[in-house]
């Protein structure tokens, strides 16, 4: 299983713990170096959208809190698509933009500014239906999405 966008490795590490064959992979050289640090004997490496894996490797790859601060979203998941074995999982959670959430942004200039401020480090904003046309793009298929508390839940097969 790979862990993208891993922060400080915790989640891989509950993995690993649980028995599974795990490692953390992050845009952030000082993330990971914190991971290696908190976690050692797990592998951590720094990766940009271009992953650094072999092809059809992973069975699961978990992307919590990731896809809203990626620019080139198409690209990193068909990188995710290439990684995994086929009928392997993609695992994905970002912020819901769902008709009320961007509803109430459009009608609170406070709310709209603080939400797309320029200096934020979310750079994406799904609904249910991108999320699905992004991952169905990307060759995904059997794709599920649930939406809870602002968050949406995406699970994706490889073909």
């Amino acid at each position: 299983m790979l862990d993208l966008g891993c922060g400080l490795g915790d989640f891989t590490a509950a993995m690993v713990a649980a028995g599974v064959q795990a490692a953390g992979c992050d845009v952030a050289g000082e993330a990971v170096r914190r991971a290696q640090e908190r976690h050692p004997g797990i592998s951590f490496v720094q990766s940009g959208e271009d992953l650094p894996f072999e092809d059809e490797l992973c069975d699961a790859v978990w992307a919590g809190e990731v896809l809203e601060h990626v620019q080139d979203v198409l690209g990193l998941l068909a990188e995710v698509h290439r990684i995994l074995r086929p009928g392997g999982r993609l695992i994905a959670s970002t912020p819901d933009h769902n008709a009320r959430r961007r509803l109430a942004l459009g009608l609170s200039r406070r709310a709209f500014e603080a939400n797309f401020d320029p200096h934020s480090d979310h750079v994406r904003f799904f609904t249910s239906h991108s999320l699905r046309r992004a991952l169905e793009n990307a060759g995904f298929a059997e794709v599920r999405i649930t939406s809870a508390k602002r968050v949406l839940l995406a699970v994706a097969t490889r073909t």
